[in-house]
């Protein structure tokens, strides 16, 4: 309720962010005993909660209440650390100076540093960032402590609302479908996309779909490297997102080249990228890197093929393809290379003009699918049990997924 820290514009990227996420942090904890609850465990989430685990081991660690609190800490992006200035750490921070070696990572206060010192688990969005963050490639120079301490930290996959990214239920697309009618329907929704955006009405020719923020990490470099040959294969490419100057050019750029083909929208626009995942053929996320990535898995419910870089939560999500078992969901290619991300759109274009067999057991592999957090909330209900064995909550078991009735009727 402190309006001057917090009745601001946005939630973070002001000047006194470390100071008003300070506060936050120390207020979770001085709370509690008002409250009269006591946790058994403290999930925090990224730098801007990072000194919850820090104040805790600190200043409350050994109060007769406080005692036997966990925490958690889950890394959504290791590139976000909260570094700042050693100056901070009394004044601001209210941190001791024998307590600096704690936050202490090459020569500044480092508030992820200090939550993974200290925190009793630290989790990631994804099995394989949790892997790849041990990579200097990945890690943004925190390897090296994540090494050290790689017994604690563990990747769990997120999930999306599978209420709101629902075909059969949308009110924001134009046509309704489920797995069984989207043979039909979902071309209603093509062409009305085709038509909101001024391209070529064709039902025959590939649509891919970006929905994205416009920067260097999602691998848009290799899009701007190739993108001549991409559109040499007879395809249309809607882009919606806001960024980085230099794409949002390229991209206005390409819809005046190839007027009728390409569709470049800069704005934050719920309805359209609803739209697109449901009037899409395609849907192409070339990452450098991705933590987890939640938009290949609502392209997929919408029957929209993926075509990924196999990184991150990117290849725990996406099977590639195998037209001899019939198994897979969508592309990929594994190494940061324009040429093998153009290869895999050219494998999935093909299929999509060629095999049309094998492009709807795709699609309907990949909509029956289970994004939801069903599964990921049991993995962190392990966790917490483990760590507070003493309340643990007996977990039931998993009914085997089915779909339900109106998805499929």
């Amino acid at each position: 309720d402190n309006q001057y820290y917090f009745k601001r514009k946005g939630l973070y990227g002001h000047y006194d962010d470390a100071e008003r996420f300070a506060f936050l942090s120390r207020a979770v904890l001085e709370m509690l005993p008002y409250l009269d609850f006591r946790p058994d465990v403290i999930h925090c989430n990224d730098w801007q909660t990072a000194l919850v685990p820090i104040y805790y081991s600190i200043f409350y660690a050994n109060n007769d209440w406080y005692r036997g609190i966990k925490t958690v800490f889950t890394i959504h992006n290791i590139q976000y650390q909260g570094k700042y200035g050693k100056e901070l750490l009394e004044d601001v921070l209210g941190i001791p100076q024998s307590a600096l070696p704690i936050l202490e990572y090459d020569d500044c206060v480092n508030m992820m540093k200090g939550a993974i010192e200290t925190a009793n688990r630290v989790t990631t969005v994804s099995p394989t960032y949790a892997q790849e963050i041990l990579d200097p490639w990945f890690s943004h120079k925190m390897d090296k402590i994540l090494r050290e301490r790689s017994w604690k930290l563990t990747g769990i996959l997120n999930g999306i609302d599978v209420d709101e990214y629902n075909p059969n239920k949308d009110p924001q697309i134009v046509q309704t479908y489920n797995v069984v009618t989207q043979s039909k329907r979902k071309a209603v929704n093509k062409a009305a996309l085709q038509e909101q955006l001024g391209l070529e009405i064709r039902p025959d020719v590939p649509l891919i779909g970006m929905v994205t923020r416009l920067s260097s990490q999602k691998g848009l470099d290799l899009v701007e490297r190739v993108l001549p040959e991409i559109m040499s294969l007879d395809v249309q490419l809607v882009v919606l997102g806001m960024g980085e100057e230099k794409f949002v050019n390229l991209f206005n750029w390409a819809a005046h080249r190839y007027q009728g083909k390409v569709a470049s929208w800069n704005q934050m626009n719920p309805e359209l990228a609803h739209r697109i995942y449901a009037g899409a053929d395609l849907f192409l996320m070339p990452s450098a890197f991705e933590p987890c990535g939640l938009s290949q898995m609502i392209a997929m419910r919408y029957g929209t093929v993926p075509i990924v870089r196999e990184t991150g939560g990117l290849k725990d999500t996406v099977q590639p393809f195998n037209p001899v078992t019939g198994e897979g969901v969508g592309f990929t290619f594994y190494s940061y290379n324009a040429h093998d991300m153009l290869d895999a759109v050219t494998r999935a274009t093909t299929t999509y003009r060629e095999d049309k067999k094998s492009w709807r057991k795709i699609i309907g592999n990949g909509m029956r699918g289970d994004y939801s957090w069903q599964h990921s909330a049991k993995k962190y209900m392990e966790l917490y049990n483990k760590l507070a064995p003493e309340q643990a909550v007996p977990l039931k078991e998993e009914a085997k997924a089915e779909p339900k009735k109106d998805e499929e009727e």
